[in-house]
């Protein structure tokens, strides 16, 4: 069966458009469209599909849509979670939601077929934990249904009977560590969790935006922070191998509209304020570091007053390092150093 990757927009976000002109391309070329997976929080950039406007293009031409929500969905519903527990096939648009304020991120989701989501990545669950919610569990056991004469037993029909849900026919009571989560931290402990590690994310994301060096590539979405040094992707590059090889803060990156970009996350339970200072001092200090080493040393004599006048035949850029503030130290030709209030970032000489 073919898989089609489809555009996204300026945002990360498969759009209605694009899935309505892709079903169109299959159907001609004699293709039968039957299967959309939407996400809501993707893993390079967290962003969210709109559900709504999929879902009315997936039901009306009878595709099975599924949503991932692996990351994000934890900050959405408890719900989804009490639902597979208790096996409960109805959409999970309760009153459940762990911060009602995301709730929105979630319009739309009646309209999907499953959706699964990971509490072993945010919602504190030990690994590996996977939830998965269906709309009509009767596809599942039609496509997986084992009866032998041993596999009966008296309570058939009484309760859900997983080993139809899937090709093994055991499986893990993995929803038993889930359920102590609940217990032991209730929704008002799980929103906590969920607002502190988002508020960290956005603390984060101004010590960036703080920095004339670098900038933000998107918003700044849950936990996370996608962002780069201004320039030449080799220049993030190099300051990401820098980090990891000091070893005190470990991020990832990803590639966003062409771009290189590193990926701050906010992921321990422990986390406070001053780790995220601590993540952002090694952060900058590496990155004045790589800045020092590609700044270019200039030729020639110069002036030693923002109001003398520099004569100089050829003309060049010199970059100056944005992680200065108000000054920056010039080597002259003959190796002495002075300083010089400098109120751009680009000089031409």
């Amino acid at each position: 069966m073919p898989m089609r990757l489809l555009t996204s927009d300026n945002k990360g976000r498969l759009r209605a458009s694009t899935l309505e002109e892709a079903m169109k391309q299959d159907i001609e070329a004699g293709l039968i469209p039957c299967y959309v997976v939407a996400t809501l929080g993707t893993t390079g950039t967290c962003a969210f599909d709109p559900l709504e406007e999929l879902g009315t293009v997936c039901n009306k031409q009878r595709v099975w849509l599924h949503v991932d929500a692996a990351y994000a969905a934890s900050c959405l519903s408890v719900c989804l979670s009490v639902m597979v527990l208790d096996a409960v096939c109805i959409p999970p648009t309760g009153a459940a939601f762990i911060c009602p304020e995301y709730r929105y991120l979630m319009a739309g989701v009646d309209k999907a077929d499953s959706f699964n989501f990971n509490p072993h990545k945010w919602m504190l669950v030990n690994f590996d934990c996977s939830a998965l919610w269906v709309k009509d569990a009767s596809y599942l056991v039609e496509a997986f249904n084992v009866e032998r004469i041993y596999l009966k037993h008296n309570q058939q029909g009484l309760a859900p009977d997983y080993r139809h849900w899937q090709i093994p026919l055991g499986r893990r009571f993995r929803a038993l560590k889930l359920w102590f989560v609940l217990r032991l931290y209730g929704v008002e402990g799980l929103q906590k969790h969920i607002r502190s590690q988002v508020s960290l994310a956005h603390m984060f994301a101004d010590l960036v935006a703080s920095d004339p060096a670098f900038e933000l590539i998107t918003e700044v979405s849950m936990g996370l922070v996608c962002f780069r040094l201004k320039g030449e992707d080799a220049i993030s590059k190099r300051l990401l191998e820098r980090l990891t090889a000091r070893g005190k803060v470990y991020m990832i990156p990803a590639t966003v509209r062409e771009l290189f970009v590193l990926r701050f996350v906010v992921c321990s339970r422990l986390t406070e304020s001053r780790d995220v200072r601590f993540a952002w001092d090694e952060v900058k200090t590496v990155a004045d570091e790589v800045l020092g080493e590609t700044t270019p040393t200039i030729p020639y004599n110069l002036p030693r007053s923002t109001t003398d006048i520099l004569d100089c035949a050829p003309i060049i850029s010199y970059k100056v390092p944005q992680s200065n503030t108000g000054a920056v130290k010039l080597l002259e030709r003959g190796g002495a150093c002075f300083q010089d209030e400098v109120n751009a970032n680009n000089c031409q000489l």
